[in-house]
């Protein structure tokens, strides 16, 4: 049997470790009816062994699924090692999926055990169960709204618990049995890909993976058991899955969880963790947010504001990196850190933010900078569930917008002849589960994984530069380079624009849908009087028409500058009359666009926006919270925007 690091092959091994070293430090903290409770590990221990211990009185075997649905709490966290201790296999799904999407993956893996965080979350389980042939027992945390439910394939998880307990003499030997039995090529974790392209797949993760991940990711950020996380994202999402539990366990700091979405914030500035990490949607929200309060400040606010932000983006970044920046400057910084960088990161929950990365799509370079120039070691990293996340990092002191860094410890990097980015290393997964072609398409028997993306290593630093999508990215009919991704980032920068799909692939110009944010455009509509009665109405006024066509003749300037790029520049655009929606599947559960769904389900307004339309009618299927279906039916304007020749966009930037 191969031994992990210091002899730790699985997270029961290194909870172990923790509770022996130090039991007594802080391992969970839940925030629930406007109080923050707390766990040890010596305590957290012992509720994951009661819970494994009722696993067993309920009969799981080794191997089965355990399919674990909810959100961030730590009930679920002690689930998913107690699945591990029995020697089960944890599949976290999205909290947010509605009851079809949970029964393609539930069918997949076969689950036979389900442990769900609600009723929200029963109900669905309960819709699809008929269609479910392996399914057998369902845990419930909360049992709000449950006690008249048919309770005979049902449980409530303190019950489990409870009887695990009872049961402790006659199973502990059992327990034993499988935990030390673990081994470091067993399975710790499936979890299942946003399927952008089609449906999701298992991605099949080995202790190995998890634990070389986080051990090697920790090392590398010098991450502390004082450290103090948020979790708060998905947690079926690898991020989640190696910052709350992988590294979480291997430093042994402490996981938080708000109490809930719409609580987030206040609970962020309440704990203000020391290590944070956020997709780019959250970090642009956040500057969204800021944007709007600074519309709503006095003018000596706003001046001030200004002001101070134009010296933070000139010395800001210099000052995080360590490099030379004169004694006026940084006087002046300080002054700035007083009046305006302070308050502000204090707002936002940031105040004590030592490492803060963000990853799943590429954010844009404005948006970073903002948030580097205020102080905060923000980082990107580029990674994949494939590669239990982490495939390049950033180095302190070389950090960067239009680079993902370079290799992550024990990773290796090359570029096929097609220009795609290949990887492997320590934390690459075993397989796609009941899928053998996908992963003999994907991982090579070298060991060598396909990441999708294309790119290239710069030849002076080493860093790693992405593209696009390797299936977006292609040529315009010119031969131009077309790359939609890099102007989509361009164009979320701006508060009002939340979301941008752009098509070009093989046309002689390239056009857009833009999504407005309405909380954005909402409070501006607000301060200047203006009525509007649902977001379809606000999205054609008149007046955000022209200030988005604002929005995009700046960006076409900014793309112009790029030589292999320029072709880029939006032509046409339109403003949809819905928000993108992972429910109506224009979106995955992570909030990734699915280009070619996008285009098929709008071909009529596609069509516009290429044949020289003013307007176009259209009438699109909904899906309500409530599941009902429904339709949308708009008449939206088609605009021009102004583009740029190369030669005279140089000129106007020297």
């Amino acid at each position: 049997m191969v031994e992990g690091a210091a002899g730790l092959r699985s997270i029961p091994d290194l909870l172990k470790r923790n509770v022996a070293e130090f039991g007594g430090a802080p391992a969970y903290r839940e925030k629930e009816y406007g109080i923050w409770q707390s766990w040890t590990w010596s305590e957290t221990a012992e509720e994951i062994e009661a819970l494994a211990l009722g696993l067993l009185n309920l009969g799981v075997n080794e191997g089965d699924f355990i399919a674990i649905i909810g959100r961030n709490r730590p009930t679920l966290y002690w689930s998913m090692v107690a699945a591990q201790m029995v020697g089960a296999v944890p599949v976290p799904l999205y909290q947010d999926a509605v009851a079809e999407e949970m029964e393609y993956v539930l069918g997949h893996c076969g689950a036979r055990f389900v442990i769900a965080a609600d009723q929200e979350q029963v109900d669905k389980v309960i819709e699809i169960q008929d269609d479910l042939h392996q399914f057998e027992h369902m845990i419930y945390v909360d049992p709000r709204g449950l006690r008249k439910y048919d309770h005979s394939a049902l449980h409530q998880f303190d019950h489990v618990q409870t009887q695990g307990r009872a049961a402790r003499d006659e199973f502990l030997p059992e327990l034993d049995r499988r935990r030390t039995g673990l081994g470091y090529d067993d399975t710790c974790v499936m979890l299942y890909t946003s399927g952008t392209t089609g449906k999701p797949k298992g991605v099949v993760l080995s202790n190995r993976n998890i634990v070389e991940a986080a051990k090697s990711s920790a090392e590398f950020d010098h991450l502390k058991r004082s450290d103090e996380v948020l979790a708060y994202l998905p947690m079926a999402w690898v991020g989640d899955f190696i910052f709350s539990i992988g590294q979480a366990y291997w430093k042994g700091f402490c996981v938080n969880c708000p109490e809930s979405a719409d609580t987030l914030m206040t609970d962020l500035r309440e704990i203000a963790p020391s290590y944070y990490f956020a997709p780019p949607r959250i970090f642009e929200t956040q500057l969204t947010q800021i944007m709007i309060r600074m519309e709503d400040a006095s003018p000596l606010k706003q001046r001030m504001f200004k002001h101070f932000m134009a010296h933070a983006r000139k010395v800001g970044p210099r000052i995080l990196d360590g490099k030379p920046v004169g004694a006026l400057d940084r006087m002046k910084y300080r002054l700035g850190e007083f009046l305006v960088y302070g308050p502000l990161k204090n707002a936002m929950g940031f105040s004590r933010v030592r490492v803060g990365y963000t990853a799943g799509e590429a954010i844009g370079p404005e948006i970073f900078d903002f948030y580097r120039s205020l102080g905060i070691n923000l980082k990107q990293l580029y990674g994949q569930t494939e590669a239990s996340v982490f495939i390049t990092v950033q180095p302190d002191g070389e950090v960067r917008s239009d680079t993902v860094g370079v290799p992550a410890p024990g990773v290796e990097i090359r570029i096929g002849d097609s220009g795609e980015v290949y990887y492997r290393s320590p934390g690459t997964f075993v397989e796609y589960y009941k899928n053998p072609e996908s992963t003999a398409d994907t991982k090579d028997p070298e060991g060598w994984v396909a990441t999708g993306d294309a790119g290239f290593i710069e030849e002076d630093s080493g860093h790693l530069r992405i593209i696009d999508r390797a299936k977006d990215v292609g040529k315009m009919a010119d031969g131009a380079l077309f790359a939609p991704k890099y102007v989509e980032n361009k164009l979320k920068f701006y508060p009002n624009i939340l979301e941008a799909v752009v098509f070009g692939a093989g046309r002689d110009r390239c056009c857009a849908f833009l999504n407005i944010d309405l909380s954005a455009v909402g409070n501006w509509a607000e301060r200047n009087n203006i009525a509007y009665a649902s977001y379809q109405e606000l999205a054609q006024h008149p007046q955000v028409l022209e200030t988005l066509q604002a929005h995009v003749e700046e960006v076409n300037e900014s793309i112009a500058q790029d030589e292999m790029l320029s072709g880029c520049q939006v032509h046409r655009f339109l403003v949809l009359h819905k928000e993108l929606d992972a429910d109506d599947g224009e979106l995955t559960r992570t909030r990734k666009v699915r280009r070619k769904v996008i285009g098929e389900k709008f071909e009529d307004l596609v069509t516009a926006l290429y044949d020289g339309s003013e307007s176009v009618y259209t009438e699109t299927e909904v899906t309500y919270e409530d599941d009902r279906k429904g339709k949308i039916k708009a008449t939206l304007a088609v605009r021009d925007a102004k583009t740029w020749p190369v030669a005279q966009a140089k000129v106007a930037a020297e």
